[in-house]
């Protein structure tokens, strides 16, 4: 990894959840006094530059397979540039560039190379997983909308794309944002304490994919941790809808039905097995299973955990692309156009770009 940020603090956390799978074999640090506190907290090897890190540990034929620059937004290019030319495999994280010229400049230098993957691993988590296999069985027919209130932009414009199933061809989008009082007890830090109404700006975007498919955005600040504001989906097909995790479909020409997505959680009452989920079953087919039972993750850290391998899979020749560049760089284009709309209170569209193919 390049960077020792509480996010790189997040990946040394889930590979010590799976020393089988996952291993730290370096860290990038430019501060020679974060180097030291780094190598003696998570007991991993500290770099001062890139070309270190790729030479390996003193003493050890040991490299990585693949790097993720998790450092500021502005300095991920770089730093993902740097590597690309020095033929490493990388992960970017989300965003891969904060804005469109940005990433315009990461695809021209990087995209032919084929090295880099980004970090998005939303599509990966449970529920998602499972409603996105439902849609590509065709159990709702053709996908035509989505609604989600759940998490913010490039993740958000990602479930949204990928339900849709649509490419990189132009969208035109039209949103706005307003404030509204709400409580807000509980953040990335922990509890506050404090119930205390203040403003919260909560943004509500429409995305015209053209072709009848359309999105619905609807995030207000702080979202994922505020207990205040539920995370909501909507997924409509031409025969039928997903409703977060109830589906409703026609079983024949008369017979309207609607199926749970059930999930297998352990660790309830007198069962034993240990706190987590173990698959996720519709209709008592397993549509979602857990390849990391045992490591007791949540949710949100199986699907990081599901990306990081398939990224080794794909390093190792022996999976597909776990999330291209293009697919990153799309994403984070509707996010801006997003915020363009909410800027200038007009509605934008895109354009189709170099990455598009």
């Amino acid at each position: 990894m390049v960077g020792t940020g509480w996010r790189s603090e997040f990946f040394v956390r889930l590979a010590r959840a799976l020393p089988g799978r996952l291993t730290v074999v370096g860290v990038v640090s430019r501060s020679a006094e974060r180097a030291a506190e780094v190598e003696a907290a998570w007991g991993v090897p500290v770099h001062r530059s890139v070309e270190a890190l790729m030479a390996g540990t003193e003493g050890s034929d040991v490299r990585p397979e693949f790097v993720i620059p998790s450092v500021p937004w502005d300095a991920t290019p770089g730093v993902t540039k740097e590597l690309a030319a020095l033929g490493v495999p990388v992960l970017a994280e989300t965003p891969p560039a904060p804005d469109a010229d940005g990433l315009r400049d990461l695809w021209r230098a990087t995209g032919a190379s084929g090295l880099v993957q980004v970090a998005e691993q939303y599509p990966l988590m449970a529920g998602h997983a499972a409603r996105l296999r439902l849609v590509r069985d065709g159990v709702i027919g053709d996908v035509t909308s989505v609604q989600l209130s759940s998490t913010h932009l490039y993740h958000a414009v990602s479930l949204i794309r990928h339900l849709l199933g649509v490419g990189f061809d132009p969208v035109t989008v039209t949103a706005r944002a307003f404030t509204a009082p709400l409580a807000d007890p509980l953040s990335r830090d922990g509890w506050t304490d404090d119930l205390t109404p203040r403003d919260a700006e909560t943004c509500l975007a429409f995305l015209d994919f053209g072709g009848g498919r359309a999105g619905l955005y609807d995030f207000t600040d702080n979202q994922w941790w505020n207990p205040l504001r539920a995370r909501r989906m909507v997924v409509r097909g031409s025969l039928g809808e997903i409703v977060d995790d109830q589906v409703i479909r026609m079983a024949d020409p008369r017979t309207p039905v609607e199926s749970p997505l059930v999930r297998r959680l352990t660790g309830t009452d007198l069962n034993l097995e240990g706190r987590e989920l173990h698959h996720i079953s519709f209709d008592g087919r397993v549509v979602y299973r857990n390849e990391y039972v045992g490591a007791q993750l949540s949710e949100d850290d199986l699907a990081v955990v599901d990306l990081l391998c398939r990224t080794g899979a794909w390093v190792r020749g022996e999976g597909p692309e776990p999330y291209p560049l293009a697919e990153g760089c799309q994403d984070h284009l509707i996010s801006l156009a997003i915020q363009e709309s909410v800027r200038t209170g007009r509605a934008v569209t895109t354009e189709r770009e170099a990455w598009a193919g």
